[in-house]
């Protein structure tokens, strides 16, 4: 697969979620990172349409799976049924076997059932009964999540957040794009005519690719740099983990792909650090800021070396 295949995925993307390019290229950067995504905004700005049009359009199975209080691990994983037949358990697979999960409004569901997702989103393999079940692949979680401040809702715990390679916000369109909208055909009708631009195994070549993208010394430096901030800074609680930076350099990694490049810029690097550090840092003041402004204040405050 090229760049050119690349990039029609994210022109016919942006013809059913309009205005939106930059968000795209980050889902896009996550999937070819092998990460997880997550996003988090209000009702109705096309958050569930995304997924739908990522899977369709990258030719992989998709599953939603629709979070709500009530519902419990085995819902997900899926359950074990006496067959009379053979006078054993059958195991029925739950949603989670599919290659794209789109886990709808994930802060709905109690805290034991957001667990249920740990194990599948960390080692692409579920556990039920004793057995080990490999995931398929590629494997990719989506989940959308409502602000934490809506009645009914499940903050995420730091551990799940830190499953998510990327944290993304839609916002609403611009009033180009919503008058489009509102003049254009219904997103879900177009959905169904959009034809794959790719093949499982095309995508799993190009994520292969991603740790092939080469990172400067100095970059690393750079990463490092900001890692170093967060942690010595009064701001926050607690800085980055280790963990975080390589995922920052996998996800720079995965932009500079994207771009047809096969090395990371300083721009790569800003361009997805919102997206991955800011839901992983939490402010000692408790005011919150879009992950926009925090990542716009943290690449002010390092400067490049």
């Amino acid at each position: 697969m090229t760049h050119t295949h690349i990039q029609e995925v994210i022109q016919q993307t942006g013809k059913i979620v309009l205005g939106k390019e930059h968000q795209i290229r980050l889902a896009l950067a996550c999937l070819l990172g092998r990460g997880h995504l997550l996003i988090e905004d209000l009702p109705g700005v096309g958050k569930t349409i995304l997924a739908h049009v990522l899977a369709r359009l990258l030719g992989l199975d998709f599953h939603r799976i629709q979070f709500t209080s009530d519902m419990l691990p085995a819902d997900i994983i899926g359950v074990s049924i006496f067959d009379r037949t053979s006078s054993s358990f059958q195991f029925h697979p739950g949603p989670i076997f599919s290659q794209v999960i789109l886990v709808d409004e994930i802060n709905r569901a109690t805290p034991k059932t957001q667990s249920a997702l740990l194990e599948a989103m960390e080692e692409r393999q579920v556990t039920t009964e004793g057995e080990t079940r490999l995931l398929p692949e590629p494997f990719f979680v989506i989940a959308t999540q409502n602000p934490s401040h809506q009645i009914g809702t499940f903050p995420l715990p730091e551990s799940q957040l830190d499953r998510f390679l990327m944290r993304i916000e839609l916002g609403y369109p611009d009033h180009a794009a919503e008058r489009e909208l509102l003049g254009g055909a219904d997103r879900r009708d177009m959905i169904t005519t959009l034809a794959p631009c790719m093949q499982p195994s095309d995508l799993l070549a190009l994520q292969s690719e991603v740790p092939k993208i080469q990172v400067s010394d100095a970059l690393i430096a750079y990463v490092q740099a900001i890692a170093e901030y967060t942690r010595r800074s009064p701001e926050y609680e607690a800085g980055l983990s280790p963990r975080a930076t390589l995922a920052l350099l996998r996800a720079a990694r995965a932009w500079a792909l994207i771009d047809g490049r096969n090395m990371v810029l300083p721009e790569d690097i800003q361009a997805v650090l919102p997206s991955v550090a800011t839901h992983r840092l939490h402010r000692h003041s408790g005011t919150r800021m879009s992950h926009a402004d925090a990542g716009a204040a943290l690449i002010a405050a390092v400067p490049i070396p």
